[in-house]
């Protein structure tokens, strides 16, 4: 099944609203397209719609949290990260408020509204802020559990969302933990460390890998921050080549913070895959994907390169 993460997040909004009678949402003027539209369905007291004022949205959730509020805020990703920083820097990170920051449309997959719409440094945004936690999740049944996680988990959180639909990586048994990160496929010969839509690709690069008698490690890092160090420390011991791939730029993302890991710890060839930092464009999000290099053909070759290094 194929669906946009974003809808999963209208879907546990709409079971906080009937479970958690703290939960609040807060959203600038965006709440068709953030489906946070499904928990003013149901529960339209607890809705505020702030318009087009993302630092306002901001300042308004973290005053909810101080009055023992769970805020659930959304924008755009470009938005909610971007505009709206200083705000969630000193008015929610550094007093460690509870407020839960959603963003939508992240990456490149935004598609044809463009560079100035293509949230691809928000990650590098988030988890650069003292007591922030950052969730990527890879698809539906991964964003609605950690959207209700996020909701039990006190302290800042900044999840992020998109807007085109993805295949499932997960069925009903999977359970969501945050700062854990998921090994998909095991293998001996590489390491391909993964997060967001980007999963579901390495899944696929790892298949077409095989056939060619490589065997390759999938995992998903779900959260950027805290990101789970035990896993990523014991695939480098273990296939001694990494490659990271993130629907983000290669600096300040996924692939940064696996190289900080292992620099610290055990270092060995690392190879990332995500926007070579630089601006994107207007166009449909799998023609952007293949333009920017975000395939499942770009990480085979990347696992080749890294291999040899090897």
């Amino acid at each position: 099944m194929s669906k946009a993460t974003r809808e999963a997040y209208g879907e546990a909004l709409k079971l906080l609203a009937a479970n958690n009678t703290n939960v609040v949402v807060l959203d600038a003027d965006l709440s068709g397209s953030t489906k946070t539209s499904e928990f003013k369905k149901v529960s339209p007291e607890r809705f505020f719609n702030v318009g087009i004022a993302e630092q306002n949205l901001i300042g308004t959730a973290a005053g909810m949290a101080i009055a023992g509020k769970i805020p659930f805020v959304s924008s755009f990703a470009m938005f909610a990260a971007g505009r709206a920083f200083e705000i969630i820097r000193n008015t929610v990170a550094y007093p460690k408020l509870n407020v839960k920051i959603a963003a939508t449309h992240a990456g490149l997959t935004v598609g044809e509204d463009g560079a100035s719409h293509q949230a691809i440094e928000d990650i590098s945004l988030m988890r650069s802020i003292p007591n922030m936690t950052v969730i990527n999740p890879a698809d539906c049944i991964e964003a609605k559990q950690a959207v209700l996680k996020a909701a039990e988990y006190v302290g800042p959180v900044y999840i992020r969302l998109g807007r085109m639909a993805v295949e499932d990586v997960y069925d009903d048994s999977y359970v969501f933990e945050i700062g854990k990160g998921v090994e998909l496929k095991d293998g001996k010969d590489v390491t391909i460390i993964a997060t967001g839509i980007m999963v579901q690709k390495s899944l696929k690069a790892a298949k077409q890998l095989s056939e060619e008698g490589i065997d390759a490690r999938v995992i998903n890092i779900h959260t950027i921050k805290p990101i789970d160090r035990e896993i990523i420390i014991r695939a480098a011991k273990e296939t001694k080549a990494i490659v990271t791939a993130e629907e983000h730029n290669i600096i300040g993302g996924l692939g940064s913070a696996v190289l900080e890991v292992l620099s610290d710890e055990y270092p060995v060839p690392v190879k990332r895959v995500g926007v070579l930092d630089t601006f994107g464009e207007s166009g449909k999000p799998e023609d952007l994907l293949e333009k920017y290099l975000l395939t499942e053909t770009n990480i085979v070759d990347t696992c080749k390169k890294v291999i040899e290094i090897k």
